[in-house]
């Protein structure tokens, strides 16, 4: 599929449109204005077809040294998320962090916690498990600029006669 994309970018304000080049285009816009501390920033798909909005997410995030946090929200304004990232020793790269997440539809909560750690500057660790039982971890390794390997597994521990997933991911940069 062809499409045009617009740009504007500024210390402060960016903005970006998108529009398939078809006979009933899909428009996406992304707008974020902010400054090293802090964001706010949302997106939206119009789908002139049907003429209804198929995307819409906001986002507010404030950034520090040594943390991170941000409020969203996301699946149409179905889901509201808040999490906060701590970082631990910036120089193996150890964090910690949570999010809750809360589906208004579906009136459900989710809380995930999670880690990373650095063992050395290419190797690195994570780990995260949730409320309702899932498991998850992958370690990366960067064996040169740009060119990964992944190893990644998710188990519901809730529901262990379910096959566990397993994942390799290969990324080459030239």
């Amino acid at each position: 599929m062809y499409q045009v994309e617009l740009q504007y970018l500024h210390d402060y304000a960016g903005i970006s449109t998108s529009i398939g080049l078809t006979a009933a285009p899909v428009v996406e816009t992304s707008v974020v204005i902010g400054n090293e501390g802090v964001a706010l920033g949302g997106e939206f798909a119009f789908d002139t077809a049907s003429g209804n909005f198929t995307k819409y997410n906001a986002g507010l995030n404030f950034v520090q040294p040594d943390f991170i946090s941000s409020l969203n929200l996301t699946d149409r304004g179905d889901t509201l998320k808040a999490s906060y990232l701590h970082t631990v020793s910036p120089l193996t790269k150890t964090a910690v962090g949570a999010e809750i997440a809360h589906s208004i539809s579906r009136n459900e909560n989710t809380f995930t916690m999670g880690t990373q750690h650095a063992f050395d500057p290419f190797t690195t660790v994570k780990a995260r498990l949730n409320n309702h039982g899932k498991v998850a971890a992958l370690v990366q390794h960067e064996w040169r600029p740009k060119s990964l390997i992944t190893l990644s597994g998710e188990v519901d521990s809730k529901a262990l006669d379910n096959s566990a997933k397993i994942g390799l991911s290969l990324v080459l940069k030239p």
